[in-house]
């Protein structure tokens, strides 16, 4: 194995450079992963333009890959040996406090970037933190022994099995937390790479009318939700959304409304507020606005509306995600619509911001991809 590490290293906004590290050396707790694939998101898109907080950072957070080093603690502690696929999520969190023993680590202390300057998670630790490897735009990444990791089923393809983070984030927003079920009617907004997978969730959980919104540079994106199991898919720049939804619901509303689409204003969600049934409906909205000065309260506990918030995911949901890959039910490698080398890290974050090429959905890193 090589001694050196190659790596795309954010060195400030909107600028990378490929580095090289020392192999690190693994304790008998931790493991090294050979990353196959790492997932590039709307939220790398914000943090590579504004960095929150001091670089160099290996970016890349959504990480599949094989063990080719475990010490013999990390094997017995979490049942891997070398030459297992993983998908590693990014919360590394310190299982000693009330949320990781509840097994929301994804709250915990330690793994908020936003509280704690010395939080562990990928695609956010400075390289300059012990063991260097923190993020997945690399060709290894290391593993410590409070790693959440998860097998990937045979038969499921590393590129495939890129596509958890997204898979795990619908089913956790639409099942989980807006509680979508058996004959739910569902308004998804916004068909990207959370849309796309929520239709799916959705889907399989039994939702009885599934719309999803978008604009007319959607166009195939829209048609995909349809082919995923969307009953109906409606273009905001070209009709009446409100009036589409209440035709398509008998004038009744829907009963939960997701809202992914990543600041695009005030509009959808003031969308999401009428177009919920009378009473006691349910909307799951991101936190990209800083201020809403005009909020509708009024209207809200009129309807007595239930907003939650979108935050990340649960063991339980990535474990589900991964079953719905292998299961093949789904054509869900389309959503898997661009890829690129390490030396291309800078053009594939901005290809997922907008900026190039069309019709992009989820794009993947592949560090070896030169090498393959």
């Amino acid at each position: 194995m090589a001694e050196q590490v190659l790596a795309a290293v954010r060195t400030g906004p909107g600028t990378t450079e490929l580095r090289e590290f020392p192999m690190p050396d693994i304790p008998d707790d931790g493991a090294l992963l050979k990353v196959e694939v790492a997932g590039i998101c709307g939220t790398d898109v914000k943090m590579y333009a504004k960095p929150p907080f001091a670089d160099p950072v290996i970016m890349g957070h959504e990480n599949v890959g094989v063990i080719v080093r475990a010490g013999r603690t990390f094997s017995e502690r979490k049942g891997l040996v070398e030459g297992d696929r993983v998908f590693a999520e990014h919360y590394v969190g310190c299982f000693r406090c009330e949320w990781c023993h509840q097994g929301e680590y994804r709250h915990c202390e330690a793994t908020d970037w936003r509280t704690n300057p010395d939080a562990r998670r990928y695609g956010y630790t400075s390289a300059n933190n012990p063991y260097h490897l923190w993020g997945g735009f690399s060709q290894y990444l290391y593993l410590p022994w409070n790693a959440v990791t998860h097998r990937v089923p045979d038969g499921v393809s590393a590129e495939l099995a890129g596509l958890v983070t997204p898979l795990s984030n619908g089913i956790e927003w639409a099942l989980v937390t807006a509680g979508v079920g058996y004959a739910s009617t569902v308004l998804i907004q916004g068909p990207g790479q959370q849309g796309l997978s929520q239709v799916v969730a959705c889907k399989q959980a039994g939702a009885s009318r599934i719309i999803v919104t978008g604009t007319t540079r959607d166009t195939a994106r829209l048609a995909l939700a349809k082919e995923l199991g969307a009953d109906d898919v409606i273009d905001v720049t070209r009709e009446d959304a409100l009036q589409r939804v209440l035709e398509i619901t008998g004038g009744r509303g829907v009963d939960v409304v997701l809202d992914c689409t990543a600041g695009a204003g005030t509009a959808p969600v003031l969308l999401g507020i009428d177009a919920l049934k009378r009473r006691e409906g349910t909307m799951v909205v991101q936190g990209e606005l800083a201020a809403f000065p005009d909020f509708p309260l009024k209207k809200v506990t009129e309807k007595s509306i239930s907003i939650r918030s979108a935050r990340g995911h649960s063991y339980r949901s990535c474990e589900l995600a991964l079953e719905q890959l292998a299961s093949g039910r789904f054509p869900l490698e389309k959503l898997s619509t661009h890829s690129f080398g390490l030396e291309d890290v800078d053009r594939a974050i901005r290809t997922v911001g907008g900026e190039g090429a069309s019709d992009v959905i989820h794009v993947s890193l592949l560090p070896w991809a030169e090498e393959a």
